[in-house]
Parts: C-alpha cells; structure tokens; sequence
C-alpha cells in the first residue's frame, strides 16, 4: 500500500510523509530531481504515478531507520560532495578535524598515508585542499575502494589506492615508503555497546565500526607498527571514541611517540590524538 495518496502535490507530500520536513525534502529532491528552491516553485505540482512508488519506497526505508545519506547515495565532507553505500561509513562532521589536523601539519609537497579509507572522504578532503600533497590511501574492503576511488573522480584529485590489510601492501613494494603524516579513523567501538544497534549505526558495516573487542585494537596495531613508515618529525593522527583519549595518548607515549595530545571537535570532546617521532 503506497504511503502516499494519489494526485498528491509536493506540499502534501510534505505534511503526511511523518518525518522531519528537512528529511522529507531531501528525499523529494532526490527522488524527482528538484533543486530546493525548484521544490517551493513547483510546491503545487501533482506527483505521477511512478514519482509517488519511487516516494513512498523512500519515505517507507526511512521510516524503518535506514540512513538518509544511504537512501540518496550522497553526503557532504568537508564541503565536498561524496558518494555513499552501505558498503561503506557515513562520513561525519566530526572526522573533519582529522582533516584539519593532517592538513596543518602536511608540509609542501608532503606525503600521506589515510589508513582504512572507507569512502576517500579523508584522503579526497585533505587532495583537494592540498593539491601539492601526495596522497596514499589503503582498506581491506575491495568494495570501499571502488567507492572511494569513485569520490576521487568525481572530486577531481589525485590519490592512490591500494588494497591492504593494513600495512601489507606497501611492504611490497620494492622501496618501503616513508610518510610525512598517517592518519587514521578505524574501528573503534566497543564490542556490545547499545549505540551499535541503534540509529545509522544499524545498517553501516559493523566491521568498519568496532574491532569486536574492546575498541582500542585497532588504535594498538596502530600504534605499534606505525613507525618504520613515517620520516623523521612525522606524525601519527587517529580518530577515536569519546572516552579513549588518555588510552590512546598513553599508548603512544610507549612507542616513543613525542607530544602525544588530544584536540576535541565542535562538542567539546576528546576526539583525535596524535604524536610525531623524532629526526633519527
């Protein structure tokens, strides 16, 4: 049964829909290709039969929580459009100081290395805002990759993807390459916490959300292993949950990172460390 009546204009659409009105029009705009200010010009406009299916089809999945960047195939990072799947983390505003971090302490025409990269968004993000950067970017998922190197496309930067289960695949190649920073948003929930079963988190890889353990694996293999690919002064910058911040400062204190420090995002909370290793 369609959830939307027959010979319904898009302001009627608007009011019975039963979600937020911001949703409402993304879904509409995406669904009948209507930009939001051809949505109010054309708010008279009766839907035809196969606009209210598309409609009713959409409003339906998100009714039952599926995230609204999975239902369009889209979402902005960092100013920058990005493709999206279920194969894939939504990108959150949160990760943006991961961005700002990395490009603040690039140097010109410094290299990087994005660890895990889900859908590029980092890796893109920091290759538009430095083009003079050389940016690596690595994941396990086969999927991810053709996402993310779909973002770069169509964000128009240079960035080179490679399959590895963390640092695998740069081991061989015939020089060990050297990086100016590393960064990294990996798994790092808590295995059992409830927020995992609740809201987007439902239907995002639960893979790429927690190491089904007790979060910090993941922030550990990091830790211990990311050395002998950075140059001297080079740092090592990672996203992690609310609470870990002393955890993760502490494990890079003991790996002889230097300045190990946390920055907190726009809510105040301790969301990204990092430390640099020192000129051998």
């Amino acid at each position: 049964m369609s959830l939307i009546q027959s010979g319904s204009t898009l302001t009627e659409v608007l009011r019975s829909a039963h979600l937020p009105a911001l949703e409402t029009r993304i879904l509409l705009s995406h669904a009948l290709q209507l930009t939001r200010v051809q949505l109010i010009t054309q708010s008279d406009r009766i839907l035809d039969p196969d606009e209210i299916e598309t409609l009713s089809a959409l409003i339906a999945q998100r009714l039952a929580g599926e995230p609204i960047a999975y239902l369009t195939g889209e979402r902005e990072f960092y100013g920058l459009p990005f493709h999206v799947s279920s194969s894939v983390l939504i990108p959150r505003p949160e990760t943006e100081l991961l961005v700002e971090l990395a490009i603040q302490r690039l140097p010109q025409g410094g290299t990087i290395l994005d660890m895990g990269t889900g859908s590029g968004a980092i890796a893109v993000a920091i290759a538009h805002a430095r083009p003079d950067a050389i940016v690596t970017a690595l994941d396990v998922s086969t999927e991810a990759l053709e996402v993310a190197r779909s973002n770069a496309l169509r964000n128009d930067v240079r960035v080179q993807f490679l399959h590895s289960d963390w640092f695998s695949a740069l081991d061989t190649q015939k020089e060990k390459p050297a990086f100016d920073i590393i960064v990294s948003n990996p798994p790092y929930i808590v295995a059992g916490d409830p927020h995992l079963s609740q809201g987007d988190l439902r239907f995002e890889p639960v893979d790429a959300l927690t190491d089904h353990d007790d979060g910090l694996t993941a922030l550990r293999t990091l830790c211990a292993y990311a050395a002998p690919y950075l140059r001297g002064n080079g740092w090592l910058l990672m996203e992690h949950g609310y609470d870990q911040a002393a955890a993760v400062r502490q494990m890079l204190t003991k790996k002889q990172f230097n300045d190990a420090q946390s920055w907190r995002d726009l809510a105040g909370i301790e969301r990204v460390s990092g430390g640099y290793l020192s000129i051998c």
